[in-house]
């Protein structure tokens, strides 16, 4: 799986309220990712936005002190189970996955085509290497995920952000060092799920409150706000807060109801548990490792447990959902799986877990080929 750079958590007491560890520290919608210069081969630049994460062993030498609580004991009956389930998408709006092979794949954003590491693309492309060398843009230098790159640019030059347009929100795309662009697009199954839950209770007269956890830059929490939802948006990322909002500007959402909350993600939830806060729809994205901006540390193997149990309080009595994804992890999803129904159990309602994979779609957009397996999740619903 993929690791996004992402953000870290703290943790609270068990009437704490919760915040996940946010994608602090690091560049901007991993844990935290960080921008890269565009300019021909230059370096990239170390501003990235809060996904860059550090290092396990940096993280521990510099950890900051981790607010925690117990687990919740929990009882009664087990949610019932869906697996495996595959949530698969064959692109949106200005995106599409081309082609992939040989440790590589080409996708189509917007107006751009661009080659970056791949590690799952174990076999050949299916398109002859001319269209590949194509590209616009060629993500090069360290391919661990972890590591900071460039970006080299074979025809021309290009500036360090363009438009793109997904599920009808407009934001900008921006080569970053850490090889990611702004989106994650596997993740358009879950927004469009959550934005038709949102627009169902509208529909109805309800607003649903929807709470993005490592919220990157904030294309979930603008789908979720432009449907009718009032958003609470949390990122340890100053840089990826300041580009959510360039993204907002850009969406013509100026007004709509969002809290942009640059905080480490564990520290916010633990305190919303503590005021007693609520939500109808939880979305959370956490990094393998993240750092928090005042230091915190996260570790997904250490801290995702009582994350979950955090915010299974934060649910409220009618809730509609509570979606994890996880990237660059060694599990197979029936981790995962296991962890959300024991966090569950007890209020019934079903849990679906499995992978997110991306379709190939050619160079039309329209040719069906491969699929590739991006992610790993996990989502509650109820009955």
């Amino acid at each position: 799986m993929k690791n996004k750079e992402r953000r870290p958590l703290s943790k609270g007491r068990p009437d704490a309220g919760s915040s996940r560890p946010s994608r602090t520290a690091g560049p901007a919608k991993p844990a935290h990712r960080s921008e890269a210069p565009v300019r021909k081969e230059a370096p990239a630049r170390k501003d990235a936005p809060a996904r860059v994460q550090a290092k396990p062993q940096q993280q521990a030498s510099q950890a900051a002190p981790v607010e925690t609580r117990p687990l919740w004991p929990r009882s009664g009956d087990l949610p019932a189970e869906r697996v495996p389930v595959i949530l698969e998408s064959s692109g949106a709006g200005d995106f599409h996955l081309i082609d992939t092979g040989r440790g590589l794949k080409l996708e189509q954003y917007g107006d751009y085509r661009i080659v970056r590491p791949e590690a799952q693309a174990l076999w050949q492309p299916t398109l002859p290497d001319h269209v590949w060398e194509k590209a616009s843009a060629v993500f090069t230098g360290d391919t661990d995920e972890d590591g900071m790159g460039r970006w080299r640019f074979p025809a021309e030059a290009l500036g360090e952000t363009w438009p793109l347009s997904l599920l009808g929100v407009d934001f900008l795309g921006r080569f970053t060092a850490f090889r990611h662009v702004g989106v994650f697009p596997e993740q358009i199954v879950h927004w469009e799920w959550m934005k038709a839950r949102v627009e169902e209770a509208k529909a109805q007269g309800r607003t649903l409150k929807v709470l993005n956890l490592f919220g990157y830059t904030g294309v979930a929490s603008l789908v979720a706000a432009a449907a009718g939802a009032e958003v609470t948006h949390v990122d340890a990322s100053k840089k990826a807060i300041g580009w959510a909002r360039e993204n907002q500007a850009m969406s013509r959402l100026e007004k709509a109801p969002i809290r942009w909350i640059c905080e480490d993600a564990m520290k916010f939830i633990l305190r919303e548990e503590r005021r007693g806060n609520h939500y109808d729809i939880i979305l959370t994205d956490p990094p393998k490792f993240g750092r928090g901006p005042n230091g915190e540390v996260w570790h997904l193997f250490d801290h995702l447990p009582l994350m979950l149990d955090v915010c299974r309080q934060l649910l409220s009595p009618n809730a509609v959902g509570l979606v994890l994804t996880a990237y660059s992890i060694r599990a197979s999803f029936y981790s995962i799986h296991e962890l959300m129904r024991e966090t569950m159990r007890g209020a019934g309602g079903v849990v679906e877990s499995g992978e997110l994979v991306i379709r190939e779609a050619g160079l039309d957009g329209k040719t069906r080929g491969r699929a590739l397996s991006t992610s790993l999740f996990s989502r509650w619903v109820p009955a």
